[in-house]
Protein backbone atom coordinates (compact mmCIF):
# COMPACT_ATOMS: atom_id res chain seq x y z
CA UNK A 1 0.00 0.00 0.00
CA UNK A 2 1.56 3.21 -1.12
CA UNK A 3 2.28 6.09 1.49
CA UNK A 4 1.28 9.41 0.88
CA UNK A 5 -0.64 12.73 2.11
CA UNK A 6 -3.86 11.41 3.17
CA UNK A 7 -5.51 14.76 2.87
CA UNK A 8 -4.16 15.14 -0.73
CA UNK A 9 -6.12 11.93 -1.48
CA UNK A 10 -9.35 13.88 -0.70
CA UNK A 11 -11.51 15.19 -3.54
CA UNK A 12 -12.95 18.71 -3.20
CA UNK A 13 -16.31 17.24 -1.59
CA UNK A 14 -14.40 15.15 0.98
CA UNK A 15 -12.33 17.99 1.85
CA UNK A 16 -15.32 20.19 2.49
CA UNK A 17 -17.38 17.86 4.09
CA UNK A 18 -14.48 17.12 6.89
CA UNK A 19 -13.80 21.11 7.08
CA UNK A 20 -17.27 21.76 7.51
CA UNK A 21 -17.88 18.70 10.24
CA UNK A 22 -14.49 19.84 12.19
CA UNK A 23 -16.13 23.54 11.92
CA UNK A 24 -19.28 22.39 13.87
CA UNK A 25 -17.91 20.99 16.18
CA UNK A 26 -15.58 23.82 17.06
CA UNK A 27 -18.84 26.19 16.85
CA UNK A 28 -20.68 24.06 19.61
CA UNK A 29 -17.76 24.54 21.22
CA UNK A 30 -17.81 28.33 21.02
CA UNK A 31 -21.60 28.69 21.59
CA UNK A 32 -21.56 25.88 24.53
CA UNK A 33 -19.22 28.79 26.56
CA UNK A 34 -16.02 26.91 25.66
CA UNK A 35 -17.28 23.80 27.73
CA UNK A 36 -16.17 20.45 27.28
CA UNK A 37 -12.71 20.66 25.75
CA UNK A 38 -11.88 16.93 25.85
CA UNK A 39 -15.34 16.47 24.10
CA UNK A 40 -14.53 18.74 21.40
CA UNK A 41 -10.83 17.16 20.89
CA UNK A 42 -12.31 14.02 20.90
CA UNK A 43 -14.90 15.06 18.18
CA UNK A 44 -12.51 16.18 16.00
CA UNK A 45 -10.48 13.16 15.69
CA UNK A 46 -13.76 11.57 15.24
CA UNK A 47 -14.78 13.39 12.10
CA UNK A 48 -11.55 13.10 11.14
CA UNK A 49 -11.43 9.25 11.24
CA UNK A 50 -14.75 8.51 9.49
CA UNK A 51 -13.37 10.70 6.08
CA UNK A 52 -10.88 8.85 5.62
CA UNK A 53 -13.21 5.24 6.82
CA UNK A 54 -15.35 6.59 3.85
CA UNK A 55 -12.30 6.42 1.81
CA UNK A 56 -11.02 3.13 2.42
CA UNK A 57 -7.95 4.16 3.99
CA UNK A 58 -5.89 2.62 6.89
CA UNK A 59 -5.50 6.11 8.85
CA UNK A 60 -9.06 5.70 8.99
CA UNK A 61 -8.95 2.66 10.96
CA UNK A 62 -6.28 4.02 13.04
CA UNK A 63 -8.46 7.15 14.11
CA UNK A 64 -10.86 5.00 15.14
CA UNK A 65 -8.75 3.36 17.39
CA UNK A 66 -7.82 6.50 19.15
CA UNK A 67 -11.24 7.85 19.27
CA UNK A 68 -12.91 4.71 21.11
CA UNK A 69 -10.37 5.04 23.68
CA UNK A 70 -10.96 8.98 24.16
CA UNK A 71 -14.71 8.59 23.78
CA UNK A 72 -14.96 5.68 26.17
CA UNK A 73 -13.10 8.41 29.65
CA UNK A 74 -15.62 10.76 28.49
CA UNK A 75 -18.31 8.28 28.93
CA UNK A 76 -17.05 7.21 31.90
CA UNK A 77 -17.54 10.68 33.17
CA UNK A 78 -21.11 11.18 32.31
CA UNK A 79 -21.68 7.13 33.75
CA UNK A 80 -22.81 6.24 30.60
CA UNK A 81 -21.36 2.83 31.49
CA UNK A 82 -22.74 1.23 28.36
CA UNK A 83 -20.82 3.52 25.82
CA UNK A 84 -17.62 3.20 27.90
CA UNK A 85 -17.96 -0.93 27.98
CA UNK A 86 -18.73 -0.93 24.29
CA UNK A 87 -16.04 1.46 22.96
CA UNK A 88 -13.11 0.25 25.32
CA UNK A 89 -14.62 -3.28 25.47
CA UNK A 90 -15.42 -4.00 22.32
CA UNK A 91 -15.00 -1.92 19.70
CA UNK A 92 -11.53 -0.87 20.75
CA UNK A 93 -10.32 -4.61 20.04
CA UNK A 94 -12.62 -4.80 17.14
CA UNK A 95 -11.10 -2.13 15.25
CA UNK A 96 -7.65 -3.50 16.33
CA UNK A 97 -8.68 -6.35 14.25
CA UNK A 98 -10.34 -4.51 11.50
CA UNK A 99 -7.22 -2.31 10.99
CA UNK A 100 -5.32 -5.64 10.73
CA UNK A 101 -7.78 -6.64 8.29
CA UNK A 102 -7.74 -3.96 6.22
CA UNK A 103 -3.74 -3.60 6.51
CA UNK A 104 -3.71 -7.18 5.38
CA UNK A 105 -6.35 -6.56 2.06
CA UNK A 106 -5.60 -3.49 -0.13
CA UNK A 107 -6.98 -3.34 -3.41
CA UNK A 108 -4.21 -3.80 -5.41
CA UNK A 109 -1.12 -1.50 -5.13
CA UNK A 110 -3.98 1.33 -3.72
CA UNK A 111 -4.40 3.53 -0.80
CA UNK A 112 -7.91 1.90 -0.65
CA UNK A 113 -9.33 -1.33 1.42
CA UNK A 114 -10.13 -4.36 -0.90
CA UNK A 115 -14.32 -4.47 -0.50
CA UNK A 116 -15.26 -7.78 0.33
CA UNK A 117 -19.18 -9.53 -0.13
CA UNK A 118 -20.30 -11.18 3.29
CA UNK A 119 -20.72 -14.95 2.88
CA UNK A 120 -24.38 -16.56 4.25
CA UNK A 121 -22.04 -18.05 7.22
CA UNK A 122 -20.92 -14.68 7.95
CA UNK A 123 -23.80 -12.99 8.49
CA UNK A 124 -25.17 -15.42 10.00
CA UNK A 125 -22.85 -15.53 12.72
CA UNK A 126 -23.04 -11.74 12.97
CA UNK A 127 -26.38 -11.75 13.58
CA UNK A 128 -26.73 -14.37 16.47
CA UNK A 129 -23.75 -12.87 18.53
CA UNK A 130 -25.16 -8.96 18.26
CA UNK A 131 -28.41 -10.67 19.88
CA UNK A 132 -26.37 -12.17 21.98
CA UNK A 133 -24.20 -9.46 23.36
CA UNK A 134 -27.45 -7.50 23.47
CA UNK A 135 -29.06 -9.13 25.91
CA UNK A 136 -25.77 -9.62 27.88
CA UNK A 137 -25.48 -5.52 27.78
CA UNK A 138 -28.75 -5.00 28.82
CA UNK A 139 -28.62 -7.05 32.18
CA UNK A 140 -25.13 -5.85 32.29
CA UNK A 141 -25.68 -1.80 32.38
CA UNK A 142 -29.23 -2.58 33.94
CA UNK A 143 -26.79 -3.45 37.18
CA UNK A 144 -24.86 -0.72 37.07
CA UNK A 145 -28.19 1.47 36.62
CA UNK A 146 -26.89 3.09 33.36
CA UNK A 147 -29.16 6.09 32.06
CA UNK A 148 -31.33 5.43 30.09
CA UNK A 149 -31.12 1.61 29.53
CA UNK A 150 -33.32 1.01 26.61
CA UNK A 151 -30.98 3.62 23.68
CA UNK A 152 -27.70 2.32 25.84
CA UNK A 153 -28.62 -1.18 24.37
CA UNK A 154 -29.27 -0.29 20.79
CA UNK A 155 -26.36 1.57 21.42
CA UNK A 156 -24.58 -1.20 21.72
CA UNK A 157 -25.97 -3.82 19.02
CA UNK A 158 -25.43 -1.17 16.29
CA UNK A 159 -21.70 -0.54 17.21
CA UNK A 160 -21.54 -4.66 17.26
CA UNK A 161 -23.09 -4.66 13.68
CA UNK A 162 -20.93 -1.78 12.60
CA UNK A 163 -17.62 -3.10 13.44
CA UNK A 164 -18.24 -6.44 12.38
CA UNK A 165 -19.02 -5.05 9.36
CA UNK A 166 -16.24 -2.74 9.19
CA UNK A 167 -14.02 -6.32 10.23
CA UNK A 168 -15.25 -7.95 7.04
CA UNK A 169 -14.82 -5.26 4.65
CA UNK A 170 -18.58 -4.97 3.97
CA UNK A 171 -20.08 -1.41 2.61
CA UNK A 172 -22.45 -2.06 5.08
CA UNK A 173 -21.09 -0.85 8.22
CA UNK A 174 -21.99 2.13 7.37
CA UNK A 175 -24.99 1.80 7.50
CA UNK A 176 -24.61 0.44 10.62
CA UNK A 177 -23.16 2.92 11.80
CA UNK A 178 -25.73 5.36 10.65
CA UNK A 179 -28.07 4.03 12.87
CA UNK A 180 -25.39 3.86 15.79
CA UNK A 181 -25.37 7.94 15.17
CA UNK A 182 -29.15 8.34 15.20
CA UNK A 183 -28.61 6.37 18.90
CA UNK A 184 -26.14 8.32 20.02
CA UNK A 185 -27.74 12.07 19.02
CA UNK A 186 -30.12 11.10 21.44
CA UNK A 187 -28.13 9.76 24.19
CA UNK A 188 -26.21 12.86 23.91
CA UNK A 189 -28.72 15.84 23.46
CA UNK A 190 -30.58 13.82 26.95
CA UNK A 191 -27.10 14.61 28.44
CA UNK A 192 -26.73 18.20 27.64
CA UNK A 193 -30.27 18.62 29.42
CA UNK A 194 -27.89 18.17 32.62
CA UNK A 195 -24.39 19.76 31.08
CA UNK A 196 -23.89 21.73 27.99
CA UNK A 197 -20.77 21.10 27.29
CA UNK A 198 -21.91 17.76 25.48
CA UNK A 199 -22.98 19.72 23.33
CA UNK A 200 -20.06 19.33 21.11
CA UNK A 201 -20.44 15.24 21.55
CA UNK A 202 -24.23 16.08 19.82
CA UNK A 203 -22.54 17.82 16.93
CA UNK A 204 -19.76 15.08 17.21
CA UNK A 205 -22.56 12.38 16.19
CA UNK A 206 -25.02 15.05 13.57
CA UNK A 207 -21.33 14.99 11.51
CA UNK A 208 -20.67 11.36 11.83
CA UNK A 209 -24.66 10.98 10.27
CA UNK A 210 -23.22 12.90 7.29
CA UNK A 211 -20.12 11.08 7.08
CA UNK A 212 -21.35 7.71 7.03
CA UNK A 213 -23.82 8.18 4.80
CA UNK A 214 -21.32 9.60 2.76
CA UNK A 215 -19.24 6.39 3.38
CA UNK A 216 -22.25 4.69 2.02
CA UNK A 217 -22.61 6.09 -1.09
CA UNK A 218 -18.49 6.10 -1.77
CA UNK A 219 -17.89 2.36 -0.66
CA UNK A 220 -20.30 1.32 -3.00
CA UNK A 221 -18.78 2.96 -5.84
CA UNK A 222 -15.44 1.78 -4.55
CA UNK A 223 -16.80 -1.65 -4.74
CA UNK A 224 -18.24 -1.46 -7.98
CA UNK A 225 -14.95 -0.17 -9.32
CA UNK A 226 -13.39 -2.67 -7.87
CA UNK A 227 -15.24 -5.41 -9.41
CA UNK A 228 -15.25 -4.20 -12.86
Amino acid sequence: MKIKNPFLLLNKFEMALWLSSVFVVILSYVLSGFEGTANTICSIIGVTALIFVAKGHVLGMVLCIIFAAFYGLISLHFRYYGELITYVGMTLPMDVFALVSWIKNPYKDTHEVKVAKMTHGQMVFMWVAAVVVSAIFYFLLGALSTPNLVFSTVSVTTSFLAVALTYFRSPYYALAYAANDVVLIVLWTLACFEDLSYVPMVMCFVMFLANDLYGLYNWKKMQKRQTE
